[in-house]
Order: structure tokens, then sequence, then C-alpha cells
């Protein structure tokens, strides 16, 4: 069953039968909000990246995004760059993490949403970032972008290690400004 984050919520990573996680996927979804043109209503291609930020406690260790499509030890992978948006409720591009993979060092993954195009989130409709079991498709957490907003960036969720070894999701959801990762690591620097 899933679990609707929102800001500030922390969902543990273990299977509800015990064990643990293996390998998630981070997916995101949105599409362009329609506007009221001279000619009717009509949807601009607004295109969105999906990051995954990798940090050794505060460190930035390595990156995954639409120009660094696998993490250097392979663990993180970028299933590739889409440049439109969808029709809603679909994931428009994934981040595959493998849990059992991340090196040691790695506690913490940042995953971020930004406005290439320089588009706000005022005109994107239906966005979401949630997080699925890979190994049998169940999506265990979701997060919904609302409202909208005049700001380019989102810092959706972070995975990080817990006291025990597993992993827990926090969701974030906290506006920025940035057409790039690069452009958003200060608004990251508060939730690490």
């Amino acid at each position: 069953m899933s679990v609707s984050l929102n800001k500030g919520q922390s969902v543990s990573l273990e299977k509800a039968g015990g064990g643990t996680l293996t390998v998630v996927r981070m997916g995101l979804g949105w599409q362009a909000a329609p506007r009221k043109g001279l000619f009717g209503r009509r949807a601009r291609q607004i295109d969105l990246d999906a990051s995954a930020v990798l940090f050794a406690d505060h460190q930035l260790a390595d990156v995954v995004f639409f120009q660094h499509l696998v993490s250097n030890d392979g663990s993180v992978r970028h299933t590739g760059d889409n440049l439109t948006g969808g029709a809603g409720g679909e994931d428009d591009e994934s981040i595959l993490v493998d849990l059992s993979r991340v090196p040691e060092h790695v506690n913490q993954i940042v995953f971020t949403v930004n406005s290439y195009t320089g588009q706000t989130f005022q005109e994107v409709e239906n966005a979401h970032c949630r997080l699925v079991d890979e190994s049998t498709g169940q999506e265990l957490a979701r997060y919904s972008l609302t409202g909208g907003g005049a700001h380019t960036g989102q810092v959706m969720a972070k995975v990080q290690r817990d006291s025990g070894g597993g992993w827990q999701m926090s969701a974030i959801g906290a506006p920025a400004r940035g057409r790039t990762f690069q452009d958003m690591l200060p608004a990251i620097a508060p939730y690490l």
C-alpha cells in the first residue's frame, strides 16, 4: 500500500513483511498546464529534469542527471531525459537506485526536479514524485507537487541511511530556483 507524503514526513523503506528493499525507483511525472490564448487553450512543452545528488555526510560525492546517467559506482541510474512531459499520471523520468550497491560512505541521496527551460511550476500540472519497489512494482510512497509556484526548482525528497543500516525516505518539497542541480545546491544544503 502506498503512503502519500506531505512536506517533512518520513517513511521507512523496510518491506512490510520484514527484510530490506534492494532496488527502488524514483519516478517523476508531469504535464504542462494548459494556457489560454488567442486560439483557445493549449499546453506549452516543459522540460523538467530529475536528478539524484549523492552525499557523503555534507560533501557532494556524485550526481546522476541527464548529462551523467549512471553514478560512478553504477548503483544509481537515470533512465533518460524526457524533454516534454506526458499526459499525467505516468512517470516521465525515472532514477533507479540499487540500495545494496550504494557505497558505504554515501549516506544521503537527494532527489531534485528543475525546469531546464526556465518555466515556473505554475505552468506544470499533475506533477508527482514517487518511490517504487522495483522488484515488485509496488508504489511505496508518493509526493505530489501541489499549488505550483513561481519557482523553477524543487528539492523533492531524500533517501538516507538510518542508524540500523536500513534506509528511509523523507519528503522535502522545498521550492528553489535553478535550471540545473548545480543551481540548486544551496537549496539542498539545509536538508543534509
